[in-house]
């Protein structure tokens, strides 16, 4: 067995016990090594102690359950591994910067340690076979764009130290504003149908601290609309990469930056590949409907 698959042992471990104290000794013996070499692999490998990686699992639990659920805050905090009120409400202020009780009123899109596929890292797939892994399948292929799509919407510069974060930090996911209004004059504004295809882009920005996110429609025409930004899509081959997940939720707060990571550290790596310096998210609709997407990727 290779390292990272006995510390995939623990990680699930982890995620079918959050609501029962575990011990770094019982995980250790999982994963077949010392108590100190598994919580330095699994440090390595996941990029968080045992006990904080154990904590922030515990507080994404809790954030799919507030807003859902009448139940009391308390009892949600115990279920999810919490010994008590204050211990649980500090924990998610620290996460957050708000309370459960502010979440639960005003729930927002949230930033948070994702669940690690490690296989992710170490699996290279030929193209047209599907990679599967516990709540994602993905899939590389080539295709060719015979002429460029014009998409129209709204762009906000956000901080490179947001890519690096991503599935690791937590906090309010400052994108989600973004899409939100898009959607809110999309139709009114820009005359667009609701269930239009719509493009995420990311690329870089004049200063190197920080790159620029845009998020559109598909336009009527390449007519430039006041207020807003243009993005052309170009025309020729691309090397696209296709993933589902179980929600929407889970495909733009989990199996995204799970996608992008597998193409951009192992598998245009491993096949000598560079692109130009954009990174595209296709998607169907941007909506709650919506459970698969694309990357798209131009080869250099």
């Amino acid at each position: 067995m290779h390292a990272w698959e006995q510390i995939q042992l623990t990680l699930d471990y982890i995620e079918g016990h959050l609501e029962e104290e575990i011990d770094i000794q019982e995980l250790a013996k999982l994963a077949a090594l010392s108590p100190f070499y598994f919580q330095r692999l699994f440090s390595r490998l996941v990029k968080k102690p045992v006990a904080e990686y154990v904590k922030l699992r515990r507080l994404f639990k809790a954030a799919e359950m507030l807003p859902q659920s009448n139940r009391r805050i308390l009892d949600i905090a115990l279920q999810v591994g919490f010994r008590s009120h204050e211990h649980f409400t500090r924990a998610f202020k620290g996460a957050f910067a708000m309370t459960p009780e502010e979440y639960r009123a005003h729930p927002q899109a949230l930033n948070r340690m994702t669940k690690p596929e490690l296989a992710l890292h170490y699996t290279l797939i030929d193209e047209g076979v599907p990679l599967i892994t516990d709540g994602i399948v993905l899939e590389v292929g080539r295709r060719r764009l015979a002429a460029p799509l014009c998409f129209v919407g709204v762009e906000k510069q956000m901080p490179v130290r947001f890519v690096e974060g991503l599935g690791t930090a937590s906090g309010v996911d400052p994108l989600d504003a973004l899409w939100r209004g898009l959607h809110e004059q999309k139709e009114a504004a820009l005359g667009i149908p609701e269930d239009s295809e719509e493009l995420g882009v990311s690329y870089p920005s004049r200063d190197t601290r920080y790159f620029t996110y845009f998020a559109g429609a598909k336009a009527l025409s390449e007519k430039a609309v006041s207020g807003f930004t243009s993005w052309l899509l170009p025309q020729g081959e691309y090397i696209v990469c296709s993933f589902e997940a179980e929600s929407f939720e889970a495909l733009v707060m989990d199996a995204l930056y799970k996608a992008q990571q597998y193409m951009f550290g192992v598998w245009l790596p491993r096949h000598g590949l560079q692109t130009e310096p954009f990174c595209a998210e296709r998607y169907a609709c941007h909506g709650p409907q919506t459970t698969s997407m694309e990357i798209w990727l131009k080869p250099l």
